[in-house]
């Protein structure tokens, strides 16, 4: 059986080998596209407009079917026989290699140069790898190709009226960098095919992961082997050359890790922790932390949308701009638990509307009580320059901020079961099972931004405007009640 090599799949092979065996052969194994990765999709969407807009005179190809994808390649040849000069969703394949370019300009009788879209903000090593491929394939059908560039998001460019495109898109040279990947490309694509036709699956170890997606594998890949519990595959922060390690000395447990690998504080604390089978506790310093705490004691979390092109004037791409927060309030010793919350409603700026609560909710001493602090003290600051009128408070209000997760990264309470991490998600099954976000609709914060966005913001249809609301409420509502509880379970 034959197979084709797209760019698609020759970057999951970067990513593992055999990532593309499964995808091919046992699709299944793999998990589906998640929300985030659909986010990034729809972003991408969002800035290729601007971007074809820089190249006057394009002509559009692309698919909606597979249909008009099979015949990609017979358009593309098309409309360079017709004498397009640029042209916007081209398929080009030579042998079993194929791919769809964002931009290609003719520049000569078979001589070609690429652009590529992404929409993040800076160009990355995947960037590099994805335009060598289609830079090989073009070689292998009998071009040349001269400048190679990548089309990213300005951060830096900020609203104010209509989106100016010249400013919005940053265009980076990076001729170079791919060219110095030419034969390692033409040896990874050999390499990719010949795993396609091979009936056996490549090595499933994490330490063959690549281009940064160790997490994400290691997660398929639990799936695949069975590791058991506390191995080493759960390690934090794992690295392929930490695997490759140990996996070479036949260690497969935390609990057997000697003390000359080399491991992060992280995965030290993790490590210790599974070994002693207990809680590592240090209530001394637990208590000196906890005392600095100044009533009333506010407990405090944001919920932020962004958007890759801004949404409103003042905003630059990817700001993260709050729309709701949540606040459980004790006001004194023995009071009772109180709560306050905002949630914009409305398909407009929420910053003004949600200053203004703020300020009436909050007064001017005691403890604001955050989780990451530095995420609410980076959203405040933002705000200030937002909404100027607000900004003595805002700053008052950072300079009263104080971690929760701090006796976590710290080191003075550490639990196996956290899995070496100091996320409250992590935390919080642990120390208070009797909470839970797997009983919300919402889960996390990522789909409370993008619910809220397509909902409200957008206004797209088939979404439960009032349900939806209510799910937020209740989201944000336990990250500000799971605080409260750990603060207590810490005392």
């Amino acid at each position: 059986m034959s197979h084709t090599l797209t760019k698609s799949d020759y970057m999951l092979y970067l990513k593992h080998p055999a990532w593309l065996w499964l995808k091919v052969n046992d699709k299944t194994k793999l998990p589906p596209i998640d929300p985030g990765l659909q986010a990034i999709f729809d972003a991408g969407h969002d800035f290729e407009p601007y971007v074809e807009s820089l190249f006057p005179g394009g002509v559009k190809l692309g698919f909606s079917d597979f249909g008009s994808y099979s015949t990609l390649p017979s358009r593309t040849s098309q409309a360079i026989e017709e004498g397009a000069k640029i042209i916007f969703q081209g398929r080009f394949e030579s042998g079993a290699c194929t791919f769809i370019c964002d931009i290609v300009t003719i520049t000569g009788e078979k001589n070609i140069d690429l652009c590529e879209i992404k929409s993040g903000t800076h160009v990355k090593d995947d960037h590099i790898f994805d335009l060598a491929f289609q830079m090989v394939v073009l070689e292998r059908c009998g071009y040349t190709v001269g400048t190679i560039s990548v089309a990213h998001v300005n951060n830096e460019y900020v609203r104010s009226g209509d989106i100016e495109p010249q400013q919005l898109v940053t265009i980076v040279d990076v001729t170079d960098e791919v060219k110095s990947k030419r034969e390692f490309t033409h040896t990874s694509i050999d390499a990719a095919l010949n795993m396609l036709r091979s009936r056996s699956h490549p090595d499933f170890s994490p330490k063959y992961c690549g281009l940064g997606s160790i997490k994400e594998w290691v997660g398929i890949y639990k799936t695949l082997v069975d590791v058991g519990e506390d191995s080493i595959y759960d390690l934090c922060r794992l690295t392929p050359e930490l695997i490759g390690e140990l996996e070479s000395r036949g260690i497969n447990k935390m609990q057997d890790i000697p003390d000359d690998i080399s491991l992060n504080k992280f995965q030290s604390r993790q490590v210790a922790a599974v070994k002693a089978n207990q809680p590592h506790v240090e209530p001394d310093m637990i208590s000196a932390t906890l005392g600095e705490y100044q009533y009333p004691l506010y407990f405090f979390d944001y919920e932020t949308f962004s958007t890759s092109i801004p949404h409103f004037d003042g905003l630059a791409p990817y700001d993260q701009i709050p729309f709701q927060y949540s606040l459980h309030i004790i006001d004194k010793p023995g009071s009772p638990l109180r709560h306050l919350e905002f949630l914009h409603d409305q398909a407009s700026s929420p910053v003004n509307a949600l200053c203004a609560s703020l300020r009436s909710h909050i007064g001017d001493i005691g403890s604001v009580i955050t989780w990451n602090s530095s995420f609410e003290k980076a959203r405040n600051k933002r705000l200030a320059e937002l909404v100027p009128e607000y900004q003595d408070f805002l700053i008052n209000l950072n300079s009263r901020i104080v971690d929760l997760m701090d006796p976590f990264t710290a080191g003075f309470y550490v639990d196996k079961r956290f899995r070496g991490s100091t996320s409250i998600k992590n935390v919080l099954p642990v120390l208070v099972p009797e909470l839970s976000y797997q009983e919300l609709n919402i889960h996390e914060g990522g789909s409370a931004s993008r619910l809220w966005m397509d909902a409200i913001l957008y206004d797209k249809p088939g979404f439960n405007k009032s349900q939806i609301l209510e799910d937020l409420k209740e989201y944000c509502k336990l990250d500000t009640l799971a605080m409260v509880r750990i603060y207590e379970f810490l005392q």
